[in-house]
């Protein structure tokens, strides 16, 4: 039996204790999926290099899940353009019944293994791109199917799911698999199962942005200041980072079109504004590098 499906016997009479003893026991659920979560971190770090290495060579992030695998994958890739600039065109989301079962449960969508090999096909899928596929049974049809065609085009396939001996771990190259056992509600895997997916899925990603030089000192430097708020914490990220005051940052800010590590080389290495950009260009858009190099254009 899949493992997020058996009814575990301790929870057998969940409806006759306190509510109290519910409540703690659901949380304690919680702790215990992300923990098991840890379990991916071999797997992971291969994944992520990979991933990385096809990104930087023009891939795309392509999501693909039914259900509530599905939901956390749509949420994962709509938080990557946002925080590291990320073009939107870049992290797809493919849901089984399509767009409306985002909000609305399409039932019986997740079996058709077919649909998921259109969409792919439909994306223009490419051996440059990175497919994960989430399914917290391990099994399903829609996933399942989707993997072994984006393996067999020649994609990274990166399965994520909660069942150690799923389908999922047979087709894809890396199996990030938390097994978080049965539920407190058996089969709600919007509960241990859901969470465990997305602390895998919020590490993996933002691993790979990491790997590629999107993240300096822990600051998100390709984040894009589009509102007041992240205006603001743009310019505080330039004047810490380069040791400057407010009002120089945001003057490095302008100049540089709202490019924070453009705004930064600027400042430290005293370069123009083309400058700037000529040296992260060579670095591959790593700061890190650029600001080790010795001092000049």
């Amino acid at each position: 039996m899949i493992p997020t499906e058996r009814a575990a016997l301790r929870y057998r009479s969940v409806e006759t204790w306190p509510t109290r003893d519910i409540v703690d026991a659901m949380l304690e659920a919680q702790i215990a999926a992300v923990s098991a979560a840890l379990g991916t971190a071999e797997a992971m770090t291969g994944a992520v290099d990979a991933a990385a290495r096809r990104l930087e060579a023009g891939g795309r992030l392509i999501y693909l899940g039914a259900g509530t695998s599905g939901r956390l994958g749509a949420i994962d890739a709509a938080e990557l353009p946002p925080t590291f600039d990320w073009p939107a065109v870049r992290a797809l989301n493919l849901m089984a019944g399509g767009q409306g079962a985002f909000v609305t449960a399409v039932e019986g969508a997740e079996d058709n293994g077919a649909a998921a090999i259109a969409a792919l096909q439909e994306s223009q899928l490419g051996a440059q791109d990175v497919v994960i596929g989430l399914a917290a049974s391990g099994r399903t049809p829609y996933v399942v199917d989707g993997l072994r065609h984006a393996r067999e085009v020649g994609a990274l396939t990166v399965a994520v799911g909660n069942a150690p001996n799923g389908a999922i771990g047979a087709v894809a190259e890396y199996y990030l698999v938390a097994d978080t056992g049965p539920e407190i509600v058996a089969g709600s895997t919007r509960m241990k199962a859901g969470t465990a997916q997305k602390a895998i899925l919020t590490c993996f990603s933002t691993a790979i942005f990491v790997r590629m030089g999107y993240v300096y000192r822990g600051r998100m430097v390709e984040m894009r200041p589009t509102n007041e708020k992240l205006q603001g914490r743009a310019v505080a990220m330039v004047a810490e980072l380069a040791d400057v005051s407010l009002e120089e940052a945001d003057a490095a800010l302008a100049q540089a079109s709202g490019s924070i590590k453009t705004a930064v080389v600027m400042l430290i290495r005293k370069l123009t504004t083309a400058e700037a950009k000529a040296c992260l260009e060579r670095a591959n858009g790593r700061l890190h590098l650029v600001l080790q190099e010795a001092p000049g254009p």
